[in-house]
């Protein structure tokens, strides 16, 4: 009977191991499909496209995130970077210092926001950028706008969403002779990049 009974507490804890892998088994993280309207370009080191994130309040002119069927909800996350207009010639004087705050917001298409994200980084050097991005027009091949700065940010998505918008609110900037805040409706505040979702599917 101890036999039997400790026999049955293995199968029931392999039983609910097994579950739990199951369970595990249907959740997929991939990159779902992204709609970007200001694509700043690829990146020479990574490989990944970088999408500007502009002000805007028409969801249509946003960034837009296509959601697949899945059970329950989602977690979408993405690489948030500062912005920045690289210049060799102001590093080499001194003058490339630069501190960037930007702030974003993750919405449905009827304009509801459902999560928001925050970068804030300083630019020294070039060392300080994250990446470089190709089709640049000078002898190096490089644009001068540049990622800069890291923040991975995480939104959970309702289940009955088949879409998403990410928007750009503001930009505070702060360099040696300026100070500004950008709020412009088409001006870009932010880049984004490596976009995934996390999901059950049905």
């Amino acid at each position: 009977m101890r036999l039997q009974y400790r026999g049955q507490l293995v199968c029931r804890a392999l039983l609910f191991f097994v579950s739990i892998v199951s369970l595990e088994a249907q959740t997929l993280t991939e990159a779902p499909e992204v709609w970007c309207p200001s694509v700043l370009g690829i990146g020479v080191v990574t490989q990944k496209p970088y999408c500007d994130i502009q002000v805007q309040v028409e969801p249509q002119l946003a960034i837009r995130v296509v959601l697949p069927p899945r059970q329950g909800q989602a977690i979408l996350s993405f690489d948030l970077h500062n912005r920045h207009t690289y210049s060799e010639q102001e590093e080499s004087v001194g003058r490339a210092y630069a501190e960037y705050l930007a702030s974003v917001a993750v919405a449905t298409m009827d304009g509801e926001i459902i999560g928001r994200g925050v970068v804030m980084s300083e630019f020294r050097a070039a060392s300080d950028l994250v990446d470089r991005i190709s089709g640049g027009a000078g002898e190096t091949g490089l644009r001068a706008v540049a990622p800069t700065g890291t923040e991975r940010i995480r939104v959970t998505v309702p289940e009955d969403l088949e879409e998403l918008v990410i928007a750009g609110q503001s930009l505070d900037v702060v360099q040696i002779d300026v100070r500004d805040t950008v709020t412009g409706l088409g001006r870009p505040v932010a880049v984004l990049s490596a976009v995934l979702l996390e999901y059950s599917p049905r």
